[in-house]
């Protein structure tokens, strides 16, 4: 009996081969053989364990023909106990083989949906185990500040995923997102800039380190044209990092157009809400690090509901649920030395973080004007803490030498990169 189904099944392999092969179909062949197959196994090899119950039968009934008197007697006790204990093995193997039936069930049933995935739909839409669990750790780009990048709990910001830097002027927002580009290119990528609010210095750009000859700038004339170029560098995967500079000045074109102030309200928030579902389908299929760069505003309906004010942000909601990173920046004071003011200390709050648990985690930054972080004093704090820096009372001992104060330390390390870059490894190594 068993040999006679395997012939059946064979027969039916070739004839659903010979069947898709006249249809010249690769997909159709994969999709109709696994189809077959799973609805074989799941009609006719659950019903195989019924045909050793008339075997079971005839072996018990068998010496009730052939002998008689006490035989008969002795062999209908014995049959009795046997009987009784194959009844007790049965009724286990029976909650076994059922067990054992439904899981068949339900993975012929998980081929079957994957087959008839994989001949309806694209390769994009078929379902793969490994592409969710193949990469554990997302590909990140240092912000540029150590501090920073332990708050993230990464150790950057991450590629494929839109990113928020929002503030009230003057907190560094700009210096940041220039940092994030210089750490790109220092790993070879491209990177584009878009300048809505055309207030791009190149010579602080150059000054932080930015290398401009590489790297895409333009300036926008209305909001449409700025988000379909960002969904156009995003379909191509060879930009790494793209900013936007800002939300808030994003002009959609029927405003321009109009004369005088249009009557229509949220023209904005509906044009960024239609443009992140495009922007991000393309994402998903790409490395890009998106950087929008926003304003915050009082909002009044707070005033008048909670008689508090609330801060909230350009655009919409759409931009705080499709970033994957929010970071909200504020100013805390001045960086003075004998008097004269040389930067400003920022705090940076990630308010949202999708990929670490690392939300309301804060650093506190320092920004020099014309320069950008104050790399140096990150890279001696954290050294010393680790011990990777000897530091005794107020010197400091650095590869063989030794430095009596903190400001001939900071020097040493802003002009010898080699020294400093080794020590940022040495301790990306120890956090990351």
């Amino acid at each position: 009996m068993l040999s006679f189904f395997h012939v059946f099944l064979n027969s039916l392999y070739l004839a659903s081969f010979a069947l898709c092969y006249l249809k010249s179909n690769v997909y159709e062949v994969t999709a109709a053989t696994t189809r077959l197959r799973c609805l074989i196994k799941m009609t006719l090899l659950p019903r195989f364990h019924f045909f050793a119950r008339p075997l079971l039968s005839s072996s018990l009934l068998f010496p009730f023909r052939q002998n008689g008197g006490r035989e008969i007697m002795t062999r209908i006790g014995m049959n009795a106990c046997l009987l009784s204990s194959a009844a007790e093995a049965s009724d286990l193997e029976c909650d076994v083989t059922h067990d054992d039936v439904k899981a068949t069930e339900k993975d012929n049933a998980l081929c079957l949906a994957v087959s008839q995935l994989a001949s309806e739909f694209t390769k994009e839409s078929m379902l793969s185990l490994r592409k969710f669990f193949g990469v554990r750790r997302a590909h990140v780009i240092s912000t540029g500040s150590l501090k920073l990048d332990l708050a993230l709990g990464i150790g950057g910001l991450p590629k494929g995923r839109i990113v928020e830097i929002y503030g009230r002027e003057a907190a560094g927002k700009t210096t940041l997102a220039l940092q994030i580009i210089k750490e790109a290119q220092k790993l070879g990528g491209y990177c584009a800039y878009l300048d809505v609010e055309n207030a791009l210095d190149f010579s602080l750009m150059e000054s932080i380190g930015v290398n401009t000859e590489n790297l895409l700038v333009s300036h926008p004339d209305c909001a449409e044209n700025l988000l379909s170029m960002v969904d156009t560098l995003t379909k191509s995967g060879a930009v790494d990092v793209i900013v936007i500079d800002s939300v808030a000045a994003l002009v959609p074109k029927c405003e321009l157009d109009q004369l005088g102030v249009s009557p229509k309200r949220d023209l904005q928030s509906q044009m960024m809400t239609q443009a992140l579902r495009k922007i991000h389908y393309s994402l998903s299929h790409s490395q890009t690090l998106i950087v929008f760069i926003n304003q915050i505003r009082l909002s009044p309906k707070s005033v008048k509901e909670c008689g508090s004010v609330e801060e909230v942000t350009c655009g919409g909601n759409a931009l705080r649920f499709y970033a994957a990173v929010r970071l909200r920046l504020s100013r805390m004071g001045l960086i003075k030395t004998e008097d004269k003011v040389e930067g400003i200390l920022i705090f940076a709050q990630v308010v949202k973080n999708k990929l670490a648990p690392a939300a309301t985690k804060r650093a506190e930054l320092g920004i020099k004007f014309g320069r950008g972080f104050c790399h140096e004093s990150e890279v001696l704090d954290l050294a010393c803490e680790h011990g990777i820096i000897v530091k005794d009372e107020g010197s400091y001992f650095i590869e063989g030498g030794t430095f009596n104060s903190r400001d001939a330390a900071e020097l040493f390390l802003a002009t010898n990169d080699a020294v400093c870059d080794k020590l940022v490894r040495d301790m990306r190594r120890l956090y990351f």
